[in-house]
């Protein structure tokens, strides 16, 4: 992959509306060390204890140790000229066993952190749910059990009488595809199942939990309430009418599950021809009730693309397999493919949400990063910037209502099924001694988030 070229007209925060957010995001079990301040285990220690399943059995014990360390952390946005700092809560730190005994510590953590965002000028976006099922609750059945729903909100009622009234958004779920699908299909991610009737139950349970918080949150009075969804654009192998339609199915279990049960309240075709022998009794009254209610703004995620084709030896739905592309790919081994933000912007716009607050919640690069003579250069990482936010702006230009863009991630972190292996912080993270490293891309954002 080529550096940054030098003669690069780099965009900045002129070239976007005045009131546009720039932050930088993490994720709870990803960067606080879960062994600290009387945590309770969640299915991600189970997960990465079980061989094979994590990069070195890596877990998030330590991590990054930012419960220690988060006015450092605070201390590196508000000196890189962000906005925002984007951050979860973890429902195993608040609630130990799920429900219950509530930990007083952990509450506490997330009011001292909360006051460190809101005293360097930040604002503070919570996410309730960024992955970290309590183990307690997985023994249950996790997000197959069908009462998930209300310990979700339950645990959503606690943590939002501590710091929800401080919040400049909440998001209940981070990513739901990955929470549903990729755990319980593809099984990489905890709880690591692969069964298709869990993944229905998942799918749909899921999207319940979020229905849950967000009656809940009204109820408080709640008006900044989203979820994040994560977008991959599905691009066919061929012009071949199979290969079209296993882009069609692969799009409809990634893409337009979830933003057509909260937008439209139904669920796709192409993805319930799988699912829907195994879907729960009364799925289709949930749609229409508790899934199905207005946003006050949308999050998304975007990383890549994906090619599909059909794959005639697939004996079981969806019958279809990934193809390798011909673009540069980042560490995780993803191809570099700015242009499907652009269309997945205009696209949900035109189809979904209308002018509806839509920020990029998430959007970076893993690269091999190393720290030399005490300097991180990243131009890879620079150029995937500049490239992301030009589709940003494009999208604007077009109509989109975008509002705001969060980096993924501040920090190098745990990077769950990969451990520590995968580096996609604009802060380098030395996990031995947990020293932190601004790269050159945190450098480039202090430039260009620089007000004159």
């Amino acid at each position: 992959m080529m550096g940054r070229t030098k003669t690069r007209q780099l965009l900045t925060r002129k070239d976007f509306p005045d009131d546009f957010i720039f932050g930088a995001a993490t994720a709870a079990y990803q960067v606080e060390g879960h062994q600290f301040g009387g945590a309770g285990s969640t299915h991600w220690d189970t997960f990465a204890a079980t061989p094979g399943n994590v990069i070195n059995a890596e877990d998030g014990a330590k991590a990054c140790d930012q419960y220690h360390r988060y006015g450092e952390d605070m201390d590196l946005l508000q000196a890189g000229h962000f906005d925002a700092y984007r951050f979860s809560t973890s429902w195993a730190r608040v609630l130990p066993e799920g429900r219950g005994q509530v930990n007083q510590e952990g509450l506490d953590y997330y009011d001292r952190l909360t006051d460190a965002i809101l005293e360097r000028g930040l604002q503070p976006h919570q996410t309730l749910y960024h992955w970290e099922m309590p183990s307690a609750l997985a023994d249950l059945g996790g997000w197959t059990h069908p009462d998930v729903h209300n310990w979700f909100g339950d645990y959503v009622e606690i943590i939002d009488a501590k710091i929800g009234d401080r919040m400049a958004s909440i998001a209940t779920i981070n990513e739901p595809w990955c929470v549903a699908y990729l755990s319980h299909f593809i099984g990489a991610h905890a709880p690591g199942k692969r069964d298709i009737r869990a993944t229905s139950r998942a799918m749909h349970h899921i999207l319940k939990a979020h229905g849950e918080a967000m009656t809940r949150l009204r109820a408080k009075g709640r008006d900044n309430l989203g979820i994040v969804l994560n977008f991959e654009y599905p691009t066919p192998a061929s012009d071949a009418p199979e290969d079209i339609k296993a882009a069609a199915v692969q799009d409809a279990i990634y893409n337009r599950w979830f933003i057509e049960a909260i937008t439209k309240g139904t669920y796709p075709a192409e993805a319930l021809e799988g699912f829907a022998p195994h879907m729960p009794t009364g799925w289709e009254d949930d749609l229409k009730t508790l899934i199905h209610q207005p946003l006050d703004w949308l999050g998304v995620n975007y990383y890549t693309r994906h090619i599909h084709a059909h794959d005639p030896e697939a004996a079981a739905w969806p019958h279809t397999k990934e193809v390798a592309g011909h673009r540069a790919t980042t560490q995780m081994g993803w191809e570099i493919y700015p242009e499907g933000l652009h269309l997945f912007l205009t696209w949900l716009s035109e189809r979904y949400v209308g002018d509806l607050p839509i920020y990029v919640t998430e959007n970076g690069m893993a690269w091999e990063d190393h720290v030399r003579n005490g300097v991180v250069n990243d131009p890879e990482r620079c150029d995937f910037i500049q490239d992301h936010l030009a589709m940003m702006k494009q999208a604007i230009e077009d109509g989109t209502n975008l509002k705001g863009f969060f980096y993924w991630s501040l920090l190098d972190n745990y990077e769950w099924a990969f451990g520590y292996e995968k580096r996609f912080g604009i802060v380098h993270v030395d996990f031995e001694t947990l020293q932190r490293t601004p790269k050159a891309s945190y450098h480039m954002f202090k430039d260009i988030l620089t007000r004159s």
